[in-house]
């Protein structure tokens, strides 16, 4: 592998740190950080700690301050009435009303196929024992869905409406300003996916008004959704009060490509999830050296002529990437090691990666699907695990909102008797006296009302 005078991305992502070996695949290009992500992690851990702080100390009057100081946005109330938010639906043009439920529809369908898949369980697992689980919703759940560069109307569907299909009680629901306002379009999502709750409201301060309550927020047992740095830092924060969807980070993506991909198609998928932020990592896989390079030039082409070129060509330049291995299964072994939220494989057998792959936050196989169409409308959901969590969990989806609960019942004297003998060995082996005698006392009662 060549050397780069580059600080190379292993040193901000250290589980993305490759095994040294000789058959390592080679860097055609590396990522070059614009600055230490450690620096700006630890200030944005100690201002989302402050603005944590406030709000539990001032409850409202620190989330207006902070709305005004970082939004501009201090509204009589940000809560919506029932009259504001129909206002603002009628502002929506009548087809993207209709590409909204489209979309909707889409994610709610496999929503409750997800949903059907999980099954109560009862069972007897000896003579008169019975064990079960139950898959109880979440009583109350806060949906944050981002604004801030990009109005993501999509994030309503993902969070609320998956939410609503679980059966989850009540949905508060919060979105920043846009443009100096709320933003119709999102506000119109929220209402169509089943928000109780529409608060114009953005960033720290409303993700810990929904976890901590205020007189205004009644706190909710969890929170969901993307958001920028700050908002990812504050859901981190706030876990172990209020649970969360899981910790997300800014969004990725690997597209696998051999040589019968084309540059365009690689270049255009690659810039497409690089635009959402300037920390955005983008990665091409390939065991084509031909394409690598037309990919490297394509890129270049299209940040000439792409709209938001400020945004994912600092993504691109700070954060792109471009490995070239020597086989299939090398690019297999890598796209694990690398566990991307997004990736979008471009082969010969897009489903050999189906078959293959472990981690990952969402898999899209072939040419003819791609990550927009996940992030927008086919069904399945866009919060995803990023920074290499998809080693260890998957995505947003209706099992987050369930809590599987378990429980027992003995039903005969008999069965309570022969359980708790065993239970009375167990417990002195580990010297709980107190657990021993609990099962010591019905192995007495049950065990003589068996004999009698």
């Amino acid at each position: 592998m060549p050397r780069h005078d580059e600080v190379s991305v292993f040193s901000v992502f250290p589980w993305l740190a490759p095994v040294k070996d000789e058959q390592m695949p080679r860097h055609i290009k590396n990522a070059t950080l614009a600055g230490l992500r450690e620096e700006a992690d630890a200030k944005i851990r100690s201002t989302v700690e402050s603005i944590i702080a406030d709000v539990a100390k001032r409850g409202d009057a620190a989330v207006r301050e902070m709305s005004e100081r970082f939004d501009k946005w201090s509204p009589p109330r940000f809560r919506l009435s029932r009259d504001e938010i129909e206002v603002l639906v009628a502002k929506v043009a009548p087809q993207t009303i209709a590409d909204i439920k489209f979309a909707q529809a889409q994610i709610r369908n496999f929503a409750e196929i997800q949903r059907a898949s999980l099954r109560d369980v009862e069972v007897e697992t000896l003579p008169g024992v019975v064990l079960g689980h139950r898959h109880i919703p979440v009583g109350n759940v806060g949906c944050y869905v981002p604004g801030g560069r990009y109005p993501m109307v999509a994030s309503a569907h993902m969070s609320i409406v998956t939410a609503r299909v679980a059966g989850v009680g009540h949905i508060t629901a919060c979105t920043p300003p846009n443009q100096g306002g709320p933003h119709p379009e999102t506000i119109a999502a929220m209402h169509l996916g089943g928000a109780d709750e529409i608060y114009v409201l953005g960033g720290v301060q409303a993700v810990a008004a929904m976890a901590l309550g205020t007189v205004t927020f009644k706190p909710v047992d969890m929170l969901v959704g993307p958001g920028n740095a700050y908002v990812a830092e504050a859901k981190r924060q706030l876990y172990g009060r209020v649970g969360i969807d899981l910790f997300a980070g800014p969004t990725e993506i690997l597209v696998i490509a051999d040589d019968t991909a084309d540059a365009e198609m690689c270049a255009t998928d690659l810039l497409g999830q690089a635009e959402h932020g300037p920390t955005s990592p983008a990665v091409l896989l390939t065991t084509s050296e031909k394409l690598a390079h037309a990919t490297i030039a394509e890129v270049d082409r299209q940040l000439t002529v792409l709209p938001t070129a400020d945004v994912a060509g600092v993504a691109w330049r700070d954060f792109g990437e471009v490995i070239l291995c020597g086989s299939e299964d090398e690019m297999i072994a890598e796209a694990d090691r690398i566990a991307a939220e997004h990736v979008e494989v471009l082969t010969r057998e897009p489903r050999r990666y189906l078959d293959c792959l472990k981690n990952y936050g969402a898999l899209f196989l072939g040419p003819e699907t791609n990550v927009s169409y996940g992030d927008k409308v086919i069904g399945t959901n866009h919060t995803l695990p990023t920074r290499g969590a998809a080693r260890y969990t998957g995505g947003l989806w209706v099992g987050k909102f369930l809590k599987t609960c378990t429980y027992q019942e003995v039903r005969t004297p008999e069965a309570s008797a022969t359980i708790g003998e065993y239970c009375s060995r167990l417990c002195a082996i580990e010297r709980f006296w107190g657990h021993k005698e609990q099962a010591d006392l019905r192995v007495r009662r049950y065990r003589r009302n068996a004999a009698e």
